[in-house]
């Protein structure tokens, strides 16, 4: 099993909103990707409350049943559609993937 998490640090302004409205929004996006991407085991986003200097503000935990299911979502269109808005929305991305 593959354990995929990211974690995002967003722009104060993006898309005419303000953090916390495009925090929700792709809270939601990337949600919908459930049950659309084979290999996709679970996904799971949760949105910072702390707000503190060190906090990302919204973290993705997901699993994948192996490497290749991992590469698929990579170049699953369902999600290169979030990339315009991801991109547009944060200012730093971090990822961990790991092997379990």
């Amino acid at each position: 099993m593959i354990k995929h998490i990211v974690m995002w640090r967003l722009k104060e302004q993006a898309h005419g909103n303000d953090k916390v409205t495009n925090a929700r929004r792709i809270k939601q996006m990337l949600e919908a990707l459930r049950g659309k991407i084979p290999g996709l085991l679970t996904i799971e986003v949760g949105i910072d409350f702390l707000a503190s200097e060190q906090s990302a503000d919204i973290a993705l935990y997901s699993e994948f049943e192996s490497r290749a299911a991992l590469e698929g979502y990579q170049s699953h269109p369902e999600h290169k559609a979030l990339g315009p808005f991801m991109r547009e929305a944060t200012i730093e991305r971090r990822v961990a993937d790991y092997e379990v």
